[in-house]
């Protein structure tokens, strides 16, 4: 759907507005000192509502997105993270309390394991932006990641609007910093055996790298100057939330600098850090997929392998695989396509979902494919496969044969000694196996917090336990630890839907002083597809229009759509030759069922809209 009015001025009259609902969940207030706020304690403050999940890549990118909004307009601004879990393990309190120490989350949240507050706002998918004015009205809703500079404009004009009105109450915000606690680890996520015995881990909440000594205790040195920025390249350099580490040779460790989407080198002899791939700026739709690799923008790297020759990236930002040459100094993509799912095939074919974890073996690369809970490797020939996993919506603990077997959300797998690997399940706080010869999946220890990775040393395998803050030694059990098997499935309301047609729109309004950029051809995307692919009799596929008839399949009565859309749109001003162009995107899973009486016949989904 276009622009129904491009060249509208920058200030509209505003819509009949609609009261924010109030906001209520289960599991209370976060960083607030303990106070639990309505919306009317909020009165006179542009109060930003980022509904979030902490699996999310998309919410993390958000999160990082907001952090010069929220410091530019401290005094006007209030923004509360909605929490909204989509796994099991992302309801439970405490492990929202260390997400958001753990992201460094600096504004409250408000922890809703039941979705209340999310039902009440209408929002279908992570992330959702709504902003509501000093008054209490809902002015803007924004789908996906990119929505920063629109946001910036509208609270601008919000703060200039309700000064003159007397509506705009500055002062401090509700934000209550907690304690920090002492420890040597703060949510460390990935480990590397150094050819000296000791242990090289991504002390990620403390943005450095930390040498630990072969008991895996001691503290050997910090690398990193502890603050979170990108550069300067030298003994001190910062990082940003950094994951993965791969040895490239005996004295040359490359660190995956996940925030600031960049590969980083790490010469361990002198503790020197060089910057190898990434401008430091994230990538988006556009943008080139290939070239030298210091010239080209990544996106969210969150480990890294050598596998063939060359350095595999995780990059799970776009959910795809990159490669960077050593020897050429050059990146490219080497399987995915940017869309989210689970689809084998080809390396330019297939679907990832936020690829977290890589282990290379002679013939494989295996990947822990986190949104999918999906254990799946890439063979010689660049195909790719799935061992263990079946989509996005399912997940669990289930041990046994691999095509039933379930995960939830692994961030790190491990090659053993004897072809099978290790999978460090996150969210079932397990360590899991699974051998390709048998086609088996067995579990190998469990009551860990979070593990995140795992190294062999000896007859040992070493877990980062992640949210315990330490590296955990285990040996290797001949026998599997017996689990009661759970399976879960994505816990969302489903849409009723009229069988036969269903009109798809994705809204998109370009923000205010902006219009869609079609200097170069269409500026919008659309990608449906569906699970079962069956649910759909039509109207699959992908387009440049931002509206699609749908055509269900009598046979199927519920399933899940999935939709992609992508909008890019400038500055419209026509003084200025080289304007200022945004990409605003989101992947949303809808759950469907189709019903006999009072079924929708059309679906609306939100990419950007605004009451205004």
């Amino acid at each position: 759907m276009n622009d129904p009015a491009p060249d509208r001025p920058a200030r509209t009259t505003r819509r009949a507005r609609v009261r924010a609902p109030e906001l209520v969940g289960k599991g209370g207030w976060l960083n607030t000192g303990g106070t639990g706020y309505t919306l009317a304690d909020l009165r006179g403050r542009i109060v930003v509502l980022d509904f979030w999940t902490f699996c999310c890549i998309n919410c993390l990118h958000v999160l990082d997105e907001l952090r010069e909004l929220e410091e530019k307009h401290r005094d006007t601004v209030v923004i509360i993270g909605v929490h909204s879990p989509k796994f099991v393990h992302e309801a439970e309190h405490a492990a929202v309390v260390d997400a958001v120490e753990r992201y460094g989350v600096e504004h409250p949240v408000l922890d809703d394991p039941e979705l209340a507050t999310w039902k009440q706002y209408a929002v279908r998918a992570w992330p959702t932006l709504v902003v509501i004015d000093p008054e209490g009205y809902v002015v803007a809703q924004h789908a996906g990641e990119g929505h920063a500079h629109a946001i910036e404009k509208l609270v601008e004009e919000l703060e200039a609007e309700h000064a003159a009105k007397g509506t705009l109450r500055r002062g401090d915000g509700p934000y209550v910093a907690p304690e920090p606690v002492a420890t040597d680890l703060r949510f460390p996520g990935k480990a590397l055996v150094l050819p000296t015995g000791n242990f090289l881990v991504s002390d990620t909440t403390r943005h450095q790298l930390v040498e630990l000594a072969a008991d895996g205790e001691t503290v050997v040195r910090r690398i990193g100057s502890g603050g979170r920025g990108f550069g300067p390249d030298s003994s001190n350099a910062s990082f940003n939330e950094p994951q993965g580490l791969a040895l490239l040779d005996d004295n040359t460790v490359v660190v995956a600098d996940t925030v600031n989407h960049a590969l980083r080198a790490l010469d361990l002899t002198t503790g020197a850090v060089t910057t190898l791939a990434g401008t430091g700026k994230q990538w988006w739709q556009g943008s080139p997929t290939s070239g030298p690799a210091l010239d080209v923008d990544l996106s969210s790297p969150w480990d890294v392998a050598v596998f063939g020759g060359k350095v595999w990236i995780a990059m799970a930002g776009v959910h795809q695989l990159w490669t960077y040459d050593p020897e050429a100094g050059t990146v490219a993509v080497a399987a995915g396509t940017t869309n989210e799912g689970l689809v084998d095939g080809p390396g330019d074919e297939a679907w990832f979902a936020q690829p977290s974890g890589l282990a290379a073996t002679e013939d494989r690369l295996w990947v822990a494919d986190s949104e999918t809970s999906a254990l799946r490797y890439v063979d010689t020939d660049g195909a790719v496969h799935t061992a263990v996993g079946t989509g996005l919506f399912d997940f669990g603990h289930r041990d046994g044969d691999a095509e039933q077997a379930l995960l939830q959300h692994p961030l790190g797998v491990t090659a053993l000694p004897d072809g099978s690997v290790a999978v460090s399940d996150t969210y079932n706080h397990a360590l899991r196996r699974y051998d390709p010869a048998s086609g088996q999946v067995s579990t190998l220890a469990t009551d860990l917090r979070e593990p995140s990775d795992a190294v062999l040393v000896g007859d040992d395998v070493v877990v980062v336990e992640s949210a315990r803050h330490r590296l955990t030694r285990l040996r290797l059990p001949e026998e599997a630890v017996r689990v009661e098997s759970v399976a879960h499935r994505t816990q969302r309301a489903a849409t009723e839907v009229a069988g036969g047609t269903l009109q798809l729109d994705v809204v998109f309004q370009a923000p205010a002083g902006q219009k869609l950029d079609t200097r170069y051809g269409p500026s919008t995307r659309l990608l449906v597809s569906s699970t079962p692919p069956e649910l759909l009799a039509s109207g699959d596929g992908a387009g440049t229009d931002l509206a699609r008839e749908l055509t269900l399949n009598p046979a199927v009565t519920e399933g899940v759509l999935h939709v992609s859309a992508m909008a890019a749109s400038c500055d419209d001003d026509p003084a200025n030759e080289y304007p200022a162009c945004h990409v605003h995107q989101q992947d949303w899973g809808v759950p469907v069922v189709v019903v006999d009486e009072g079924g929708a016949e059309r679906l609306p989904l939100v990419l950007a809209g605004m009451d205004a």
